[in-house]
């Protein structure tokens, strides 16, 4: 699987490439600002990429405008977002294209190995992963939409643990209920988020994306 790491600490920036590099990544290029990310990104069009949002210049949002930018010539390119802080902006934006997988992290998070190894492959995967503190974060200033204030205390735990990118057995066992129970809370999310079946649309990613963009 290959990969283009941005970050402008050497010593993270270095950090990441041996952890990837070590669980059987190809690391095709390490880039420390937003317009060297834009040329690694088109110019390698990496299985994902891992980008810290604030890149020089300016240590603003490079890093998510270079995501976004290679995004448009590549639809598609899976993108994990590396932030210090929950930046709720940040992560609705880079996810409101619908054009990828999306992850976004705590930089914390990247110290426990094991799981970062696992959240990159599952993004790479097609999968949407959220920090927990982010989700926690955007349900709490989501509160008000009419939409979440729908749904119960479990659904909303559901939710929380889908967008963490948690399969129904694993939220099943983390809540302690069958499967059954969690198929039934996710088809109540679905319905109250008016996310009807369909064939061409992921309604888990769908669903974070619900009170991502209202």
């Amino acid at each position: 699987m290959r990969i283009v790491v941005a970050e402008d600490l050497a010593l993270l920036r270095e950090g990441l490439i041996r952890i990837l590099q070590a669980n059987g990544f190809e690391v095709v290029e390490a880039v420390d600002n937003g317009p060297s990310l834009l040329r690694a990104l088109t110019t390698h069009r990496p299985d994902v990429a891992i980008v810290d949002v604030r890149l020089p210049p300016t240590f603003t949002d490079e890093g998510l405008r270079a995501a976004i930018a290679a995004r448009k010539q590549i639809p598609g390119l899976p993108v994990m977002v590396l932030s210090q802080y929950v930046e709720q902006l940040y992560a609705r934006e880079l996810m409101s294209d619908r054009a990828g997988a999306v992850g976004y992290l705590l930089k914390d998070r990247v110290m426990a190995v094991d799981q970062f190894v696992a959240n990159v492959r599952q993004v790479a995967a097609s999968s949407t992963i959220m920090d927990p503190d982010v989700v926690a974060a955007l349900l709490t200033h989501r509160s008000a939409d009419p939409h979440l204030r729908a749904l119960t205390p479990r659904e909303r735990e559901v939710l929380d643990l889908m967008a963490q990118g948690r399969s129904n057995a694993a939220i099943a066992a983390r809540m302690f209920v069958s499967e059954k129970t969690v198929s039934k809370h996710s088809y109540n999310i679905f319905t109250k988020l008016g996310l009807e079946p369909s064939n061409d649309d992921n309604r888990r990613i769908l669903a974070v994306l619900a009170y991502l963009e209202g």
